[in-house]
């Protein structure tokens, strides 16, 4: 795929294919309570429309698939692949986690605290401003498509 003139790499899904089957195997997926309640992720994707979205959302899956192949047999050449993809994906992702780091940042703020409080109302007019500008140009990136 190309983005901003660039060629993406796409991972090799059908080489994966045979890693992922051998790691389900390992995790035995195939087990009656996997049907159970809904999916973990993929459910989750569908409501992250845009490109930049999407990017926030998908770093920190990768992140949570890291996690779980943390307590893996590292000796295994399937879970060693798809590591390895998973973190060439991680770091050109980087972006997406920052981003998730910022949400995550906002809701740990002490919104009782007065001298936040403070900061937050004296910075009301140039969040505004942003949110203007935004949903300006989603208004007017519209308007243009119903030419």
């Amino acid at each position: 795929m190309i983005y901003f003139g660039r060629v993406e790499n796409k991972l090799n899904l059908l080489q994966l294919q045979d890693d992922i089957d051998k790691l389900k195997a390992d995790f035995n997926s195939s087990h009656s309570d996997v049907a159970d309640g809904r999916p973990i992720f993929t459910e989750r994707l569908s409501n992250w429309t845009e490109r930049n979205e999407k990017r926030i959302i998908l770093s920190q899956i990768v992140s949570m698939y890291l996690k779980i192949l943390e307590n893996t047999d590292k000796s295994k050449a399937h879970v060693r692949n798809i590591s390895e993809e998973l973190y060439t994906l991680k770091a050109s992702l980087s972006d997406g986690s920052k981003k998730m780091e910022d949400l995550k940042n906002l809701t740990e703020l002490k919104m009782n605290d007065l001298k936040i409080q403070r900061k937050a109302v004296n910075e009301l007019f140039s969040v505004l401003q942003k949110l203007g500008d935004t949903t300006n140009s989603h208004r007017r990136r519209r308007r243009q498509c119903r030419c």
